[in-house]
Order: structure tokens, then sequence, then C-alpha cells
């Protein structure tokens, strides 16, 4: 499978698909996927901060959102130049019931930039802002569905595929807000060709706060809600947050249940 440095088109249910007879090793050392010895490195780095975790209560879920597609995009870096505050985040995956690692799993990322706008949904993520929230927030289970896509943008939106101790980094920014909800990264799980988790990652209120007060993201002004008036907010979803030069490393443990038995 060979990715350019962007992230080629690459079908993720050819992915999932594909990783048993390819090899998940062939698939996380294309250039793409992965940015050769450094990278693997560094998800040595994460695998360390990692260890003794033993939390296997299940991720809380969340709605998928009005904004999900599949981007065909397999790639670690999923910035495109946009402007905003480095964040590099672990995320380990491992199953609910038995705490063991689940390798061969892909995760998939997507989130807003600092204004506020999605990629592949630009004009409706900015019809949306302009309205407001819609009656009863952002729970409703018509955001369960797929759109498709009204633009060419992939920006911000990426998939990894777990090593063998259920890892994967992505280097992305800060995400910013729109109305009606608090700073947030959508996240979705997938396993032997299913779905098995759907969930949302949050950041610390007074982080957030930091953040936001900076270019470029103080241009877009009167932030209306936060993690304490989020309807969707959970402690479980909470991304640990530690420095990382001119950024932020972040980790999160993301239980799911690979079965699907309800575990």
């Amino acid at each position: 499978m060979g990715h350019d440095h962007e992230g080629q088109r690459v079908s993720r249910r050819r992915l999932i698909a594909g990783i048993s007879s390819l090899g998940l090793g062939a698939v996380l050392s294309a250039p793409g996927a992965r940015a050769g010895a450094a990278s693997r490195a560094a998800t040595a780095d994460l695998a360390s901060l990692f260890a003794g975790s033993r939390v296997c209560k299940l991720t809380p879920s969340a709605t998928q959102g009005p904004y999900y597609f599949d981007a065909d995009k397999i790639r670690s870096d999923i910035r495109e130049n946009k402007p905003g505050v480095r964040l590099r985040m672990g995320i380990r995956v491992q199953d609910s019931e038995t705490c063991s690692a689940m390798g061969n799993a892909v995760v998939e990322v997507w989130h807003c930039d600092a204004a506020g706008v999605y990629s592949g949904a630009e004009k409706e993520s900015k019809d949306d802002a302009a309205s407001g929230p819609p009656p009863g927030g952002f729970t409703d289970v018509a955001f369960m569905s797929d759109m498709k896509p009204s633009d060419d943008l992939r920006y911000l939106r990426g998939a990894q595929v777990t090593n063998s101790d259920g890892i994967v980094e992505f280097t992305t920014i800060w995400p910013g807000w729109y109305p009606g909800r608090t700073v947030h990264i959508h996240t979705m799980v997938h396993f032997s060709d299913r779905r098995v988790l759907n969930t949302q990652i949050m950041f610390d209120d007074a982080l957030n706060a930091k953040v936001l007060a900076t270019p470029p993201y103080a241009a877009h002004t009167g932030r209306d809600t936060f993690n304490s008036a989020d309807n969707i907010f959970r402690d479980g979803m909470m991304l640990q947050v530690i420095e990382d030069g001119d950024g932020y490393l972040g980790t999160i443990i993301l239980s799911a249940d690979s079965d699907q038995n309800g575990g």
C-alpha cells in the first residue's frame, strides 16, 4: 500500500480488510502512516506514559456528531498547515472486559479548527455556528448518520492503526469551539470491521481558556459553553495533558467493548 506524505485517499474499509493479510507492520511502515523510525520511537515513549494504567471501565459513548464521514486519510499528522497550538496526542485502545491492548484497531479522529469550522463541511459548520445549537442540544439521534462531504478539504481528520500495545499517535492542533459545545475531539474506534466505540475527547477548561486566549483562537470570541454545561461531557473523556515544548502532549485510554456484548 503506497501512501504519499499527505495521506493518500485509502478506504478505511479496505484498510481494515487488508490488515490480516498485509500485516500491521507493513501498514504502519508506509510513509503516510508513520514518519519512519523517529515516529516509531515517539510511540514507544508514549507507551511508557501508559505503563501501569488499568482503566477497564467502558469509555463513555457519545454521538458521532453531524460532520462525520470516512475521510480515507491514513496518517498521524492531520494539521495540513492549519494554524493553532500544536497538540501531540497518544491514544491507547484496550478491551473493556480484559484490560488487554487492542492491536489492529483503527482509530479515527476529527475536529474543528481554531474558528470552529470542520473540513468537508465548511459551509454546514459555518451555517450551524451562525444559527446556534439545535433544539435539545447536540445529542440528537440524527447526528448518528454519516454525512456526504460538501467540499474536498480534509484538514484535522485522520486515522491510524493501533500497534501491539494498542497505541496510536496523532499530531494536530488544539481544537476550537462552536456555539453549544465545549472544546472536543470526535473519536471512533473500529475493530474487525465494526464500529465498537463512538466517543469524544475533552480538555481541562483552565487549559482551554489559556489556549483560546492566544492567536488565532482569540479572534473567535463569545464562547458560550464550558465543560460544566456541555450535555455530552463526561469525566471519562478527559485528555491528560502536559506541556510539550511549544505545544502540549495529551494521553487517554479508551476502553472499548470489542465483542459488542455489552461488557
